[in-house]
């Protein structure tokens, strides 16, 4: 059955403080930027979507919604971004990335309970994002699939 709306996920918009620090950080990343970031905004290839930074306030105002000040904003805001790699030491050295570029490691990347290795980095506003390896899925070409159940 067709949906009226289709599961398409082609972008997430990260709330930013900065800019101008933001889009250096994920350029450090080696990420692909696109876009005019003189015009407000910019842009983040994934492997099958993008990440778009925006002013914080701004991206608010989009919303119509009022911000919580951006001060006083906690680390855990009930989401989180993840990077899913093929192997442990991919996740090791994309840990060791984030940190030579200005991101905090929240969580150092550990075996976990479920057969998995994981960890949790901030951007330079605070955004989670998890670098995990499932030796459960398949990554190609920066995808997972997670199969049915």
């Amino acid at each position: 059955m067709p949906s009226d709306v289709p599961a398409n996920f082609t972008i997430v918009t990260l709330g930013v403080a900065d800019l101008d620090r933001s889009a250096r950080f994920y350029r450090d990343l080696g990420w692909e930027q696109r876009g005019d970031q003189a015009e407000g905004i910019t842009w983040f290839r994934t492997s099958g979507s993008w990440v778009g930074l925006y002013g914080y306030d701004a991206l608010a105002e989009d919303a119509a919604t009022e911000p919580v000040p951006a001060d006083e904003l906690p680390t855990y805001r009930g989401v989180t971004l993840a990077l899913n790699l093929a192997s442990e030491a991919a996740v090791d050295l994309a840990f060791a990335r984030v940190q030579e570029v200005g991101g905090t490691i929240v969580k150092p990347a550990a075996r976990t309970d479920w057969g998995g290795y994981s960890g949790y980095f901030a951007d330079p506003d605070g955004h989670l994002w998890e670098i995990a390896h499932n030796p459960y899925w398949t990554v190609v070409d920066g995808r997972v699939d997670i199969g049915a159940t």
